[in-house]
């Protein structure tokens, strides 16, 4: 059964919504402390759900499937996700050894990329011929770091659902301009998922993505990335570098920062901490709140900057990346700079 966009996008919303109720109104009296033999250091130590992850994913899964029979892709990808947000969800129980998650995350990546034949094309870019071997090993490595970007950027009420609800709506303004309407459709359904999480997470939260739905979000929006670069007809673009790519600044400038903090402290990577920059931004005196808007504003007008990159000549689309490229430079020699979360 497919139904109109409009329709697919309110009964997202309406399923995240109401996924999410059900899911607080039962665990909302059970507690919930990972087991870990590892005494991480976190933003709070609430007995806090870690499972709107879980009603997240089941609401995109079945909004997909409304999308039509043209859409079989996104229904592989969206079955994936929920596969990928039972592994997050058995993790945020406990505390799954960083080896095992990994294993079973590249098996959940590898096996759709294969599946439906879609690829980073890397080797066209290196004028190389390896039948798609090398194109495989990238497009995993590379949904695997988002997958993990958007995990690590999950530290705080609210924040991975702003910065990756702006991903989403990005997308959709991207997308629909360039006539790539089925990506269109998908980052609708799964920006209309996010809000009705966000509902339950906004600060202070009554329930927290957990690696449940961190991992589902980043596998959705890794693969939406492979999908706009290399599968529409429409993309005529002969820029090297694809324009998706820069929507996960954000996640990605994170993930730089703590490596960055944690290898040269000898701080294990896989540990959890207070290293992140929005914890950084809490360290300065900012709010939760302020901090959200903050992260809003620069996606926002990063945004415009991926705007000039797509539509201007190419001279000043050259200049448009430079710039991008001076702004990451800066941002992240001042933030790993700044005092960590004590």
């Amino acid at each position: 059964m497919q139904l109109n966009i409009y329709y697919v996008a309110i009964l997202s919303l309406v399923l995240s919504t109401v996924f999410n109720q059900i899911i607080f109104y039962i665990t909302k009296n059970y507690s919930f402390k990972k087991y870990s033999l590892v005494n991480e250091k976190r933003l709070v130590d609430k007995n806090t759900p870690p499972l709107g992850g879980v009603a997240s994913a089941v609401a995109f899964f079945i909004s997909v499937n409304f999308l039509g029979d043209a859409d079989y892709n996104f229904i592989i990808i969206g079955a994936f996700s929920l596969f990928i947000s039972i592994l997050g969800s058995i993790d945020d129980f406990f505390n799954l050894n960083w080896k095992i998650k990994l294993f079973f995350q590249s098996i959940f990546v590898a096996i759709p990329i294969i599946y439906l034949n879609i690829f980073l094309n890397i080797e066209s870019l290196l004028n190389l011929d390896l039948n798609n071997s090398l194109n495989f090993i990238i497009s995993v490595l590379w949904v695997i770091l988002i997958i993990n970007s958007i995990n690590f950027i999950d530290n705080m009420d609210g924040l991975a659902v702003v910065v990756t609800g702006s991903i989403c709506y990005q997308s959709i303004l991207l997308t629909y301009s360039l006539n790539q309407n089925k990506l269109t459709d998908l980052s609708v359904v799964l920006l209309f998922v996010i809000l009705g999480f966000f509902i339950y997470n906004f600060p202070p939260a009554k329930l927290y993505l957990g690696d449940s739905g961190s991992l589902f979000i980043g596998f959705c929006l890794g693969f939406l990335s492979i999908l706009f670069t290399w599968n529409s007809e429409d993309y005529l673009l002969s820029y090297t570098l694809s324009p998706v790519l820069l929507f996960f600044t954000i996640p990605l400038l994170d993930f730089l920062v703590i490596m960055w903090h944690r290898i040269s402290n000898g701080i294990s990577p896989t540990q959890g901490g207070t290293d992140h920059i929005s914890h950084r931004l809490l360290a300065k005196g900012f709010s939760e709140k302020q901090v959200l808007f903050l992260f809003f504003i620069f996606s926002a007008l990063n945004f415009v900057l991926i705007l000039g990159y797509v539509f201007l000549d190419s001279t000043l689309s050259t200049i448009v990346l430079f710039i991008y490229l001076l702004q990451i430079i800066f941002l992240f020699n001042y933030f790993r700079k700044l005092d960590v979360l004590r």
